[in-house]
This record gives C-alpha cells, sequence and structure tokens, in this order.
C-alpha cells in the first residue's frame, strides 16, 4: 500500500501571509505551480492561494469598482483610506487573498484516501501536515503517477 509519506513532495515552495500578490505571483510562474501553502515562520499551515485566488482582485466587479474610485478622486471627491489601500493593487496582501480552512491530510493517508479527498472536495492539492505543521503536499498528479506506477499498491485489500 501506498501512503501520502511515499509520494508527497517535501521540498514545498511556500508563501507567508504577508507577502504580496506581486511576489507570490512571481512565486507560482518560476516554480510552475498553480498553489502555494501560507505558512507561518514556524511552518504551521494557515492557507492556500491558488492562481484563482490571485485572480480575484482583477475581475470586472472589482476592476470597475477601482474605476470609480478613481474617478471621485479626479472629482476632488474624499475616499475613506481603505478605498485608497485597495486602488494600490501591488500591496495586496495573500493572507488577505488565502483559502482557509485547508482541506488537508496526514501522512499515513492511503493514496485512495489522497484521492477520494481531491475528488470529494474539488481540489488539486492536498497539504500533509503533522501537528498543524506542513511536511509535504501530493498533487492530483502525485497520485496519478502512484496508481500509473503500481497500480496493485493503491488497491485497498479488504
Amino acid at each position: 500500500m501506498l501512503y501520502a509519506s511515499n509520494i508527497m513532495i517535501r521540498d514545498v515552495v511556500t508563501a507567508r501571509p504577508t507577502d504580496t500578490v506581486v511576489h507570490v505571483a512571481r512565486l507560482l510562474s518560476e516554480n510552475s505551480i498553480s498553489a502555494v501553502p501560507i505558512c507561518d515562520d514556524v511552518g504551521t499551515l494557515l492557507g492556500m492561494v491558488s492562481e484563482g485566488d490571485l485572480m480575484r482582485p482583477f475581475i470586472d466587479s472589482n476592476v470597475e469598482r477601482r474605476s470609480r474610485w478613481l474617478t471621485l478622486l479626479a472629482d476632488g471627491t474624499d475616499l475613506a483610506p481603505a478605498f485608497l489601500e485597495y486602488v494600490r493593487l501591488d500591496r495586496h496582501q495573500v493572507g488577505d487573498l488565502m483559502t482557509t480552512p485547508v482541506i488537508t491530510a496526514p501522512e499515513s493517508a492511503s493514496v485512495t484516501e489522497l484521492a477520494e479527498q481531491m475528488v470529494r472536495h474539488h481540489i488539486k492539492r492536498l497539504p500533509i501536515v503533522r501537528d498543524g505543521m506542513l511536511i509535504g503536499i501530493v498533487s492530483r498528479a502525485d497520485v496519478i503517477r502512484a496508481i500509473a506506477r503500481t497500480p496493485e499498491s493503491v488497491i485497498e485489500k479488504t
């Protein structure tokens, strides 16, 4: 039987909640990954940020709202500081965009259990945790590779 500990990536690219959207976008791009776990300084998993999460501030409704605010500014209307901060997208922190709570699995989860969780929760990756600390990550591709390599080792025997 194969378990998360057998197939997980141990050297996980992570970000901090105070990192900017631009910084995390670069992390994703430079490492050819589509999401990153958000951890505190000691490695406690706090959330996840995906490409979709990073794109949220740029969707039409937010762009239109920023445009209205900028028009008000041009007209000399005073805006609340929170509105002004929102206009500065480069200052957005990923802690504001991260998904919580995070669906996780222990290192003892079987490949079958990992696959079931991914399908049930419609997720592409599972952080592997021990006592709340991130120790690895398993993607759908990792599960598929495990099935392709050793199909007999992922079938739970009853």
